[in-house]
């Protein structure tokens, strides 16, 4: 009796994210919601890693076309701030603000995984008819995808803190932020190993089982999760959207705030695509050791989103937790940049792993700063504020990223730099020294924002 009091007591602190449970949100309801994170995850991971592969390799789709149907979803980014400011203002006769978003924002990542196999099946040639047509089908399935991703999360966030009272939010966007990297990882080996014999039925199979997944997934994580308010349909305010976005740009820090979000985001976003390419081309790892660098970056950022949980849960302030991210991440990536000349593979590994424990602590920050920052009315203006410009910001530095290192590259080999400067590593570390400048400017614009923190909390205790 004793022993099992004893492991009663250790649970919580032993047991990564057992304390984000609360008697209005129990650890099984917490759990079902974040499920709308791992599908989040499986089409981030479908969009950018698996299908980029298997259009250029397997079905031979040029480049160039990839990229520019990899980058549609992008399209929906900014508007996540809209989608959040609907679901604050939306007025249902059953009661419900974030259900119908959440919802809705299913059926269309539902639709566009399920027209998807065939889109691209088309869009590799494999028809008798005209062209065109997967051109338009597959960049419909990736808008609808895209469209769905963005409002199923921004809602998904919005109802959670909703849900979650004022002192477990810090936690509760941990275990959101850790369901997400589980998502990621998990779906990244199933994806793996279904596709490993390649044929277009398995292909077929392996989308539209993602499809049905999803769906499945969202229907249980929204089951009895928003209570209902009939007076919603009278109460719920009338504002434009226009109107609400001064109001909330207008308090305090908020420009600031997501200036800094953008430009921290930027920062550890650009690598992306580069640090496995890197890795095997001028440190010469072996593919298996490249591959590691995922988990390596997973490792970090989970451990990342710990020690915030941690920090935050004694009384942390959000800002000076980013801050943080942000100074880990500048010593991150300069570890990355010695490993080149030193050929230090293990100096590279640990700043790999220090760019997931950086991104962690960043992500998790400014993520809680924008959830204390908003009020019961305007939660989903705010958290999809939050949404847009991270989503935006990194998908534009990825982007940026790769024409970077290909024209860094080209000027290098031309000898204007210098022969010193011609070197295969010189494309690769100008993208690198330019993330390592976004962070910095991050920390500039989370300075002021860091002592205003700390100046209202003062007042507040002293009060």
């Amino acid at each position: 009796m004793n022993l099992t009091r004893t492991l009663m007591r250790l649970g919580p602190s032993i047991l990564p994210f057992a304390d984000a449970a609360t008697v209005e949100l129990p650890m099984g309801r917490l759990l079902r919601l974040a499920l709308f994170q791992v599908t989040v995850g499986m089409a981030a991971v479908l969009l950018i890693g698996t299908l980029n592969r298997v259009m250029i390799v397997e079905l031979g789709v040029p480049a160039w076309v990839v990229a520019v149907m990899l980058s549609l979803p992008l399209v929906f980014a900014p508007l996540r701030a809209i989608v959040g400011f609907r679901s604050d203002t939306h007025r249902s006769v059953l009661g419900w603000r974030r259900v119908p978003y959440i919802w809705f924002g299913t059926l269309l990542q539902f639709g566009g995984l399920a027209i998807m196999p065939f889109a691209l099946l088309i869009l590799s040639g494999d028809t008798t008819g005209p062209l065109w047509v997967g051109d338009v089908a597959a960049a419909l399935a990736f808008l609808l995808v895209g469209a769905g991703l963005h409002t199923t999360q921004t809602v998904g966030l919005a109802l959670a803190t909703d849900l979650a009272p004022a002192h477990a939010r810090p936690k509760v966007v941990a275990l959101l932020c850790a369901a997400l990297l589980v998502g990621m990882m998990a779906s990244a080996v199933v994806f793996g190993l279904a596709l490993a014999n390649f044929s277009q039925v398995r292909l077929i199979q392996v989308i539209q089982g993602a499809a049905l997944v999803t769906i499945v997934l969202n229907g249980l994580a929204l089951w009895k999760q928003e209570p209902r308010d009939p007076n919603r349909s009278r109460e719920a305010p009338r504002q434009n959207f226009k109107d609400s976005w001064h109001a909330y740009a207008g308090q305090g820090h908020a420009r600031r705030r997501l200036i800094a979000i953008g430009l921290g985001t930027a920062g550890f976003s650009m690598q992306d695509i580069l640090l496995e390419p890197y890795g095997g081309q001028i440190l010469h790892l072996p593919v298996a050791a490249t591959t590691a660098l995922t988990a390596m970056l997973a490792a970090g950022g989970g451990l990342g989103l710990l020690v915030a949980a941690r920090w935050l849960n004694r009384g942390g302030d959000p800002f000076r937790v980013s801050a943080a991210g942000a100074g880990i991440g500048i010593l991150a990536f300069s570890a990355v940049v010695f490993a080149a000349p030193l050929a230090s593979q293990n100096l590279f590994a640990v700043g790999v792993t220090l760019i997931g424990l950086g991104g962690g602590l960043f992500a998790h920050g400014t993520l809680t700063a924008s959830m204390e920052k908003a009020g019961p009315e305007d939660t989903g203006l705010a958290l999809g504020a939050w949404g847009a410009v991270q989503a935006t910001a990194a998908g534009l530095s990825i982007a940026a990223s790769g024409i970077v290192r290909d024209v860094g590259a080209a000027i290098a080999q031309t000898g204007i730099l210098g022969e010193g400067m011609n070197e295969p590593a010189i494309g690769y570390l100008i993208v690198y020294h330019i993330e390592i400048a976004l962070l910095f400017a991050a920390l500039v614009a989370l300075g002021p924002l860091v002592r205003s923190s700390e100046r209202r909390r003062l007042i507040e205790r002293t009060a």
